[in-house]
C-alpha cells in the first residue's frame, strides 16, 4: 500500500525559513526520482523540485536557488528545505513520485505571511 506522508508546513513570516518532509512507503523509494509539487486553490499544482537517484536535482525557476531538496534513501524520506519564503510561496506542499502516482497524501500547507 502506498503511503506519501507529507509533514513540516506552517506558518511562517516573510524571509523565514521551513523544511518540509515527506516519509514514503508501498514503492521502492530509492530507484525513484522523487518530486515535491505545490498548489494553491483554484490553480494547477506546480513542480518545485525534482530529485533522481543519484543525486541529480533540478528545479523550478521561480525557486531561485532558496530551496534545496535532499533526500535520504534509509528512511524513506525526501525533504525541502525552503529559505527566503515569500507570500508567493503560500500554498499545500505535496511529494510525488516522477511520473506522479494517481495517489497523492494530504499536503502540509505552508502559509507565508507577517
Amino acid at each position: 500500500q502506498v503511503q506519501l506522508v507529507e509533514s513540516g508546513g506552517g506558518l511562517v513570516q516573510p524571509g523565514g525559513s521551513l523544511r518540509l518532509s515527506c516519509t514514503t512507503s508501498g514503492f521502492t523509494f530509492s530507484r525513484s526520482t522523487m518530486n515535491w509539487y505545490r498548489q494553491v486553490p483554484g490553480k494547477q499544482r506546480e513542480l518545485v523540485a525534482s530529485i533522481a537517484e543519484p543525486t541529480y536535482v533540478n528545479y523550478a525557476p521561480f525557486v531561485k536557488r532558496r530551496f534545496t531538496i535532499s533526500r535520504d534513501d534509509a528512511k524513506n524520506t525526501v525533504y525541502l528545505q525552503m529559505n527566503s519564503l515569500t507570500p508567493e510561496d503560500t500554498a499545500v506542499y505535496y511529494c510525488n513520485k516522477n511520473p506522479p502516482l494517481s495517489f497523492w497524501g494530504q499536503g502540509t500547507q505552508v502559509t507565508v505571511s507577517s
